[in-house]
């Protein structure tokens, strides 16, 4: 616990963190009151569609989780953290319980802030968590935030530099899944199996109002998948780090 503590007051020591958590939960659900007070019949404002714009707060989730690890490279204090603890596993599984735990709770800030405002903006509209998939939708939020802090953790650890890991992680998850469903033939079969396609599987975030297309997992299938991803990657950094020098 003492590990955890100490990887806590350095977290919330310095301002990025505050900044990219005050960003992360503003952006989506200023963007979901957008959606809800200037949608027409053509995107009916469901459960999903409050939803629609987590996907920036995800972005800055993941900026904020790669500066958590990268700046102490860039400051060398990872040096200390390493020689006060020779356990680098436990030192990085430490800080990553620490961020994902606050990813978490931005995460669900962030679901129930935009659900919140819509159904407040239209309370007409049919919004009521009647369902499982209702609650998936929302309450699911803070787990793919969870797992996006993991996953960008060890894209962090790998990479040490903060602009090559937020530029890695940012065009990616924004730019090339989208690009590959223009690979021609193949395309939408390689894109049902990325990993940030999957995270929205699972919270079925379609601002469309179209139905879903037939899909080779389930919600929690997908989730489970994206899971194995961010896992993998931490895993591969953590062993990364215990191998070369700090």
């Amino acid at each position: 616990m003492s590990l955890v503590a100490a990887e806590r007051i350095k977290l919330f020591s310095t301002r990025s963190p505050w900044w990219c958590a005050l960003v992360a939960i503003a952006l989506p659900i200023g963007f979901a009151a957008l959606l809800a007070s200037q949608g027409g019949d053509e995107v009916p404002l469901t459960v999903g569609t409050t939803q629609a714009a987590n996907g920036l707060g995800r972005a800055v989730i993941m900026v904020m989780a790669a500066l958590a690890i990268t700046t102490e490279y860039r400051f060398g204090t990872i040096r200390s953290t390493f020689q006060a603890t020779p356990n680098r596993v436990s030192a990085l599984l430490a800080k990553t319980a620490v961020v994902t735990t606050l990813a978490a709770v931005i995460g669900e800030l962030v679901a129930f802030g935009s659900w919140a405002v819509c159904r407040w903006i239209k309370p007409e509209a049919d919004l009521a968590l009647d369902t499982a998939d209702d609650w998936r939708s929302v309450a699911g939020v803070g787990l793919v935030f969870a797992l996006t802090a993991v996953l960008a953790l060890g894209v962090g650890i790998l990479v040490r530099q903060t602009a090559g890991a937020v530029a890695l992680l940012l065009v990616y998850s924004q730019l090339v899944e989208g690009l590959v469903t223009l690979i021609p033939r193949i395309g939408d079969d390689i894109h049902q199996w990325l990993p940030f396609f999957a995270a929205d599987q699972f919270i079925g975030n379609d601002a469309s109002g179209q139905p879903p297309r037939d899909l080779p997992l389930s919600p929690w299938g997908y989730l489970a998948y994206f899971a194995v991803i961010a896992v993998a990657v931490l895993a591969v950094a953590i062993i990364t780090a215990n191998r070369r020098d700090a």
